[in-house]
Order: structure tokens, then sequence, then C-alpha cells
């Protein structure tokens, strides 16, 4: 049901307007992106964009479009990979004629006229995959990029495939997009390839990380760690999972902080974690997810409840 009627709105409207989340990572551009060649592409006559802040890293897969306020005006608006309202990038979202949300979150924060939330899927681009194979009548076409941009966004989002979240639907999916013509191992370099000072800075993430008797772990990146390393804070992305395979950590966090405020990104092989992320400022997955705090004092208090969380597990 949910399928057919977003279906039907698209072919309804003669503008597209495609939002997603703030920060982005390949899952939030590659649905993005990808929703959006695949109804420029299939619908010639339609105004389709994708909006957002740019994101320097992820510039390989796609640009984002400058839009006025004006053109909101009778638009359809659809929201991939994105939770909750104050995480959407570009908040003029709620300027459109109406909402579509497409997630594969907890749905925390039941926006939109129609909400299509699947916590199954491996990837809100999997689910745009889903949505094309739905169409009737071959209504949709997949291009080349299209599924370049989608294949991204699930290699991205199941960590090469190695998450649990990776399902037979998930393989099929990626059987079927990579029998289109796009370089994979183009998408793999962008993604994983690292500059020396980023691979650095993984060995002193080894060197420096915390870990307690119960298997919960955290390392702390400064400002002034960062830029005697010569990193942007949003390069820090790729070592997020470098803790995932040290034996006997339970869940992780790695805070980095910015100019006004530190990134806490978590991570667990076991207890949930996203209501841990919520209560400060974020949310995600409950294996995987991010928050924001502005001082170290509460970055310690992510600490200690996190910490309760693992001993809780563990009992």
């Amino acid at each position: 049901m949910f399928l057919k009627n977003i279906l039907a709105l698209i072919q309804q409207y003669s503008t597209v307007i495609i939002h997603r989340h703030v920060r982005p990572d390949p899952d939030a551009i590659g649905s993005q992106v990808g929703l959006k060649e695949l109804v420029k592409h299939s619908f010639p006559d339609k105004e389709v964009y994708a909006v957002g802040e740019e994101e320097a890293s992820l510039s390989f897969l796609a640009k984002m479009d400058i839009i006025s306020d004006e053109q909101y005006e009778g638009a359809l608006v659809v929201v991939c990979d994105t939770a909750n309202r104050e995480r959407i990038s570009d908040q003029r979202f709620t300027l459109g004629d109406k909402i579509i949300k497409i997630d594969h979150h907890p749905n925390v924060d039941e926006y939109g006229d129609i909400q299509w939330v699947d916590t199954k899927a491996s990837s809100t681009s999997e689910m745009i995959y889903e949505l094309y194979t739905s169409s009737e009548n071959n209504r949709f076409t997949l291009t080349d990029d299209v599924a370049r941009l989608l294949y991204a966004g699930i290699v991205g989002d199941t960590g090469r495939f190695l998450y649990p979240s990776t399902t037979e639907k998930t393989f099929k999916a990626a059987a079927e997009l990579i029998t289109h013509h796009f370089d994979r191992s183009v998408i793999y370099d962008n993604l994983y390839s690292m500059q020396h000072n980023l691979v650095k800075l993984k060995g002193y993430i080894y060197q420096q990380f915390y870990i307690d008797d119960t298997g919960m772990a955290y390392v702390k990146l400064t400002k002034e760690l960062l830029r005697q390393y010569g990193i942007d804070p949003n390069e820090t992305s790729q070592l997020v999972s470098t803790l995932g395979d040290v034996k006997g950590i339970v869940a992780w966090v790695v805070f980095v902080e910015e100019e006004k405020s530190i990134r806490v990104r978590l991570r667990s092989k076991g207890p949930s974690i996203n209501e841990l992320a919520t209560k400060y400022n974020g949310g995600g997955h409950p294996m995987a997810s991010g928050a924001t705090v502005i001082t170290w004092e509460e970055a310690d208090q992510v600490i200690a409840d996190l910490q309760m969380i693992v001993e809780a597990y563990e009992a």
C-alpha cells in the first residue's frame, strides 16, 4: 500500500524535491540522489531536485541542487534516510504541498503525509531499489547512474555487506545493481582508501582507546589532536568502525571535537544504543547511532551512560 501510494504521488506532482539528513553518509546521498535520478529519467517532464549541504568526501557520488523557496510551492517533498525532523538537511522541507518519509531507522518521529519505514531494510538505498522493482509496467527506468548510487548507499550502510542488517534481499538487490555499467572500484576507493595521516590517526586510536571490564570502550579526538594530524572532523567517519575489530569490546563511542560541539559516534555489537543517542540530541540504529554534546563533561556522562547499558546487557 505504501509503495502504490508513493508511486501515485510521484506521478501526480510536476515538481519533486528530495531531502536527507545532515552530515550525510553514503546511504543518505545514494538514496536521495538515486531516487532523484530514477524519477528524473523515468519522467523527463518533471522537475526533480536533491537538496542539502554539500559533503566534500561524498562529492564523487553527486552534487546538490540549489533552489529557491518559490520552487517548493505545489511540490512533492520526499525525505530519505532521516528519522526525525530536526536532522533533515535544509529545513525548507515544510514548504512543499505533501511530504513522504522513506527511512529504515526506528520511527521515532512520525512526520509526513506518507511514512514508509522499514527497520528490517539494510539501507534506504535498498528501499529505493524496492520502490523501483514494485513499479507496475516498468514505469521507472533504472539507469547505470541510479544503480551506481544505490549500490554505493547499500555498501556504505552494510559496511561492505558485513553488518547483521545485510540480508538475502540485500544481496539480491546488489546482484541486480552490479549488472549495470559502473566502476565499483571507484566507489570502494573513495569510501575506504585512506590518506596517510588518517592511517596514522587510526594507529593513535588503537594505541589510546580505553576499555573497561564490561567491554565498553571509547576514544576522544580533540581539536588539537586533529590539527596535529591535519585531519578535518568529517574525515574521521572512516575511523568509527576501527574499534569493532578489537576482541572484548561490546560497545564503543568515538568523540570528535569540532569548533563548537563534540560529535558522538556510537557503535555496538549487542546492546541497543540508539535511545542513548536520542538522549544526547541524536538518533540512529540500535547498533549504530550518532549524537552531539557541547562539553567534555557531557561526553563523560555519555561514557557513564554507555557503561551502564553494557553492564545491564552483560548481566
